[in-house]
């Protein structure tokens, strides 16, 4: 049994002085009992500890990509995102031929479950059910009609799928999968549907809303659009909180707004944790400057934005606490695809991580294995 002391403890959106964490590979106890003889101590030192982060939209780090369809990519990867304070995350893919997005999932499917670093939760499929209106980063010459054919034999792998909910095929295939496979998260993105069509997606199974205000029509006060019905709706919805995706003001707007309701994610790609210069996403040129990823056209693509900045930058421009910031980007994600982490509940997955008042991790903990250490 490990034993973590002199910790500010975070959890449920509280902070608990005064108390241990005990775990072994699950989450044994938080309790004010000092640890007996036979525990190993760790002292935190006054820092915070909470559960790890889960990033349910990340396509790469570390000079890697899920779209590389190799094992060295999801280990790359895997060990990259730890010294951002993610514990588990979901592969996301992007918009490409089929045998490339064919090769990404067999990927996942082969070695995900045996990567070093944070855990992979599944598959994130960003593509390519999309809207050529809004096609973002994507590549628009090889979106698809949404069709379940294709996608079938990999359903029990993926646990989220971006969609256009008004393009042709969209409707059956959110309501087949909404039915019959529960553990799919639908979400709405790089769409161009107006506020009725989006409405009328939620009420058909969609429940949550890809990187919010992007690669989405402008919220217009005669066209609310997608922003307008994500914000009146109990649907989740993911921000990019790198301040350049999303302005402080509106930030803080949606936060003011949708409260609990927020997912905070990276929608990194690889050259997250990386040094500025030139990448590919998608098969496209990239160049990475000052913290700004962009196609050679000026379109934003992807970030670079670490998960443990964007809870940095949530509590700096938004009303949210600390506590908040942690659970938008542990305790909800993991709630909304049914993982037994994010939370420091008894019997959980004990993936931790402890971290300094600036929200720079100090060590991470997976499956109660320390993985990550700040020498």
């Amino acid at each position: 049994m490990k034993a973590i002391v002199n910790g500010k403890i975070i959890d449920a959106k509280s902070v608990i002085e005064g108390s241990t964490l005990y775990f072994d590979e699950k989450i044994r106890a938080v309790s004010p009992e000092e640890p007996g003889e036979e525990c190993e101590v760790i002292d935190a030192e006054g820092a915070y500890v909470s559960a790890g982060f889960v990033d349910i939209h990340i396509h790469g780090s570390g000079g890697a990509d899920v779209m590389d369809g190799s094992r060295e990519a999801l280990e790359t990867i895997s060990h990259t995102v730890l010294q951002t304070g993610t514990t588990s995350f979901v592969a996301t893919t992007m918009t490409m031929a089929r045998p490339d997005i064919v090769r990404a999932l067999e990927s996942v499917r082969r070695y995900g479950a045996d990567v070093g670093g944070a855990k992979i939760a599944g598959v994130h499929l960003e593509g390519p059910f999309l809207n050529p209106l809004r096609s973002g980063a994507q590549d628009r010459t090889l979106i698809q009609r949404p069709s379940l054919d294709w996608i079938e034999p990999w359903l029990d792998l993926i646990r989220v799928i971006t969609i256009a909910p008004e393009m042709e095929g969209a409707r059956e295939l959110i309501e087949t999968i909404s039915r019959e496979y529960p553990h799919i998260l639908l979400s709405i993105g790089h769409s161009d549907a107006d506020y009725e069509q989006t409405m009328e997606s939620f009420s058909r199974g969609i429940s949550h809303a890809t990187h919010l205000f992007n690669a989405m029509p402008p919220c217009h006060h005669r066209a609310p659009g997608i922003v307008g019905a994500v914000l009146e709706s109990a649907v989740t919805a993911e921000v990019i909180a790198d301040l350049i995706h999303l302005h402080p003001s509106i930030l803080h707007t949606v936060q003011s707004l949708k409260k609990d309701r927020i997912i905070l994610i990276t929608d990194a790609m690889r050259a997250g944790c990386m040094k500025n210069g030139r990448y590919e996403l998608g098969g496209q040129g990239v160049t990475v400057r000052e913290g700004r990823a962009e196609l050679d056209d000026g379109v934003l693509a992807g970030s670079v934005l670490r998960l443990n900045e964007a809870v940095r930058n949530y509590t700096l421009h938004t009303e949210a606490t600390l506590a908040e910031a942690v659970w938008a980007a542990s305790s909800l994600p993991a709630e909304r695809l049914g993982l037994p982490t994010g939370s420091l509940k008894v019997g959980y997955d004990a993936d931790i991580v402890i971290f300094d008042a600036s929200v720079e991790m100090k060590s991470v903990y997976v499956d109660g294995i320390l993985r990550w250490n700040r020498s």
